[in-house]
């Protein structure tokens, strides 16, 4: 069953030209939500509401999506279809689905393709209870990872997903990986990242990096003297602001409060520093999502402890359905 919980269905769509795609989560009836945020650079929707703080507690599905903030419009056809299943909060007027997002940057070329509200519903169309997809699919399709000597060293990335029990307690994850770092294996040693030569010096070693808003006119990436170019890399570019993130769903059969729920998915957060170096950096806009089905009751602990294996098992499954360091032969943008 799809991330090893009854009732969990999860749907993909890519992108025909395979540079983009979506990833919804379609969450088990009488699911509660939560969310967290560890990245500088956000793209995302329903966080607040998922807050430890905020009211809502029934979440009714999660969309994970490329295209940058445009990738957010793909709540809208989630939304869209839930409704017109009879899925989400009765308000007699209408049936009001709380539909939680985030996206990944994936755009590399003016034009580039940017899922929206017809592709939210096909991703929905698509759910079924299945194993989902692994690697350069849905949200993962044009994910990158590797890129802290610049974009030109990166390599392909993706989504994963892995699932982990203990004491009658079920978590899986399904997480996009598009860091600014590299994938680490079990033992600590790279899976996937820069194929950068060893000399060419990288982030957060070398440069201070300059938001692009305080960059002269003359600062391309990659070119010789430009503002906030890495020294001596070879080329390599300081990271781009909002171009990062690894964001992710899991899914429990655990019952907690919201509380406990969004200190757990927060916590769920150190499977990404496990396997992602370096991780939660200010240009990463790391978020994750907990859909808690409230079946058997558990300690925020134990949620919490699972959750990290899961997203870090997850990242690396990734990596790993995809090939470990394949390079990601992105378009270049004509200057």
């Amino acid at each position: 069953m799809a991330l090893g919980v009854e009732g969990t269905r999860v749907g993909v769509w890519t992108s025909p030209d395979g540079n983009t795609g979506c990833t919804v989560v379609l969450a088990p009836l009488g699911s509660m939500g939560a969310a967290a945020v560890r990245g500088g650079a956000p793209g995302s929707r329903e966080t607040a509401a998922l807050s430890a703080t905020g009211n809502v507690r029934e979440c009714h599905a999660i969309v994970l999506s490329g295209g940058s903030a445009f990738g957010l419009a793909t709540a809208d056809g989630v939304s869209e279809w839930c409704e017109q299943h009879g899925i989400g909060y009765d308000k007699v007027v209408a049936r009001i689905p709380i539909v939680g997002g985030a996206i990944v940057f994936d755009l590399r070329e003016p034009g580039a393709t940017r899922p929206g509200r017809d592709e939210g519903w096909a991703a929905c169309e698509a759910a079924t209870s299945n194993d989902a997809a692994m690697g350069a699919v849905g949200v993962g399709a044009g994910c990158t990872a590797g890129k802290t000597a610049g974009i030109e060293w990166a390599v392909r990335s993706g989504q994963g997903w892995a699932i982990e029990r203990a004491g009658g307690v079920t978590v899986g994850a399904l997480v996009a990986v598009n860091p600014l770092g590299d994938v680490l294996d079990e033992r600590g040693e790279i899976l996937s990242g820069s194929r950068a030569p060893a000399s060419v010096p990288r982030f957060p070693a070398v440069g201070s990096p300059v938001p692009p808003d305080q960059a002269g006119d003359d600062a391309v990436p990659g070119a010789a003297g430009a503002t906030g170019a890495m020294p001596g890399a070879g080329g390599g570019a300081s990271p781009g602001e909002g171009e990062h993130t690894v964001i992710g769903c899991l899914v429990t059969d655990a019952q907690l409060s919201k509380p406990d729920a969004a200190r757990a998915v927060d916590l769920a957060n150190n499977g990404i520093a496990r396997a992602i170096s370096p991780a939660h950096t200010s240009y990463d806009g790391d978020a994750l999502f907990l859909l808690c089905t409230q079946r058997i009751p558990a300690s925020l602990d134990l949620v919490a402890h699972l959750g990290a294996l899961a997203v870090a098992a997850a990242i690396r499954a990734a990596a790993r359905a995809v090939g470990p360091n394949t390079p990601a032969d992105l378009p270049r943008p004509a200057r």
